[in-house]
């Protein structure tokens, strides 16, 4: 059996271009989704894939319609292929039941490796051109430096209590307890 799948990424989108060469091609059902392609929870591609038994082919109009980037196309097919499910895309004449497809497969397999790899090795040498500019990295501090040492202050003086400080500086009492620690000062 073939079973088809469409994705268009917004409401005002039209399917019809899609659905038709998938009907065409012999689908004997085709699920759609009006959502983008990033999104986890697309209820089409959900029963699609449900509905998909040993000896079945999943067919799609485009690649790019079933996954958001190349190593989430290998990791679906990948997944197909355990349960004996066959893919293919009908602009792009890919079909993994011929050795040419499963070739193909396992040579995006590798791109999306070394795809994974560059975007890994970018994103350090960023972090690290980052850190050598001096910039901070991370999530910005709740309170600022001058409130931190207010904070420190009036515990050590025994004016406030944590919790009523957490209360005043709008933060959770792991926030307050945080610069506590940092200030080395005692309950």
């Amino acid at each position: 059996m073939r079973i088809g799948y469409a994705r268009v990424s917004t409401l005002d989108q039209n399917l019809d271009l899609q659905i038709s060469a998938l009907e065409a091609s012999g689908c004997n059902a085709v699920f759609c989704d009006k959502k983008s392609g990033s999104r986890m929870d697309r209820s089409g591609l959900s029963g699609a894939l449900r509905n998909l038994k040993r000896g079945d082919t999943l067919v799609v109009w485009k690649m790019d319609r079933i996954a958001r980037s190349l190593e989430h196309l290998v990791s679906l097919i990948s997944q197909l292929q355990k349960r004996g499910v066959q893919f293919m895309s009908l602009t792009e004449s890919f079909d993994t039941s011929s050795p040419i497809g499963r070739m193909t497969l396992h040579m995006l397999g590798a791109f999306a490796e070394f795809e994974k790899d560059v975007i890994r090795e970018r994103t350090l040498a960023g972090l690290a051109a980052a850190r050598d500019k001096g910039r901070r990295l991370g999530r910005r501090p709740l309170l600022s430096i001058e409130q931190q040492a207010e904070i420190i202050e009036l515990v050590r003086s025994g004016l406030e209590l944590p919790s009523k400080l957490a209360e005043r500086y709008n933060v959770h009492p792991r926030t307050i307890r945080r610069c506590i620690a940092k200030g080395n000062v005692g309950p």
